[in-house]
């Protein structure tokens, strides 16, 4: 029976009626937030097991430890965010190192890439490269557009990671911030089959997938995640010529306490 139905034929008070409907919209959330951590969480065992295979064949890179012990403090923080879903979550956010959180996000699908013979380019020009955010979640939202590249690649494609400033004059009015220190752009392009006009206007809506074992979950994730962060992210693509992801976040000037 549809929503609609069931609240006509419901005879109880309004005020009944609309616990119930609350009671309905929670259970929705839940489930789409079931689906999305389980998206997250299967992600961060694609790396795992990436690396867990490294350190079988090379058990000597004491360093693949680390990473994965990262990751695992990734998936440790997208579960509490689940379990604290019913009260106010905030994210840590600090004066990170936007090359060194890329840096991270690469070395998760390093083994993927070398299988696939891609190519990666970095052109970090954002230096010192200072951000306001949360590590681990924006590890994650990289991790998301370099996975979607990874799968939209052929073999010997080319994965290009860029950076660049922008400064204050320049720079365009980010999510509840003025333009304070500027803003950073982060550029990702890969060299894959490339998505229609069609797709294209609708990537970022949640369970959107062209993937026949996708969940439509990661770019809906990722742009959550980006605006979060009081930052933008937008798309370009044309059909056998790639796709390019911008990202623009804050700038931070140092590691004293961010802006409200």
């Amino acid at each position: 029976m549809a929503l609609r139905e069931w609240f006509a034929n419901d005879q109880a008070p309004a005020t009944e009626a609309e616990q119930k409907l609350r009671q309905l919209e929670r259970l929705a959330n839940v489930g789409a937030l079931s689906a999305g951590m389980a998206h997250e969480i299967r992600n961060g065992l694609v790396a795992l097991k990436t690396f867990t295979d490294l350190l079988l064949e090379k058990n000597r890179e004491a360093e693949l430890a680390l990473v994965a012990r990262r990751d695992l403090e990734r998936i440790d923080s997208i579960l509490s965010r689940m379990l604290k879903f019913s009260g106010p979550v905030r994210s840590t956010a600090s004066a990170i190192s936007l090359h060194e959180t890329l840096e991270h996000s690469l070395r998760l699908v390093q083994r993927p890439l070398e299988a696939k013979s891609i190519t990666v380019e970095r052109i970090f020009q954002a230096a010192p490269g200072l951000v306001w955010g949360d590590d681990i979640q924006l590890q994650q939202a990289f991790l998301n557009l370099f996975l979607n590249a990874l799968d939209a690649m052929e073999a010997n494609g080319t994965l290009t990671v860029k950076t660049r400033p922008l400064t204050p004059a320049a720079a365009a009015p980010a999510r509840g911030r003025d333009r304070g220190a500027g803003q950073i752009a982060i550029t990702i392009q890969d060299t894959g089959a490339g998505i229609s006009a069609n797709n294209l206007a609708r990537l970022f809506e949640p369970f959107f997938t062209t993937k026949p074992n996708g969940t439509g979950l990661g770019l809906a994730i990722t742009r959550r995640i980006i605006h979060e962060h009081q930052g933008e992210i937008s798309v370009h693509s044309q059909p056998g010529r790639g796709a390019v992801f911008e990202i623009v976040l804050p700038a931070a000037a140092g590691p004293e306490v961010p802006p409200a």
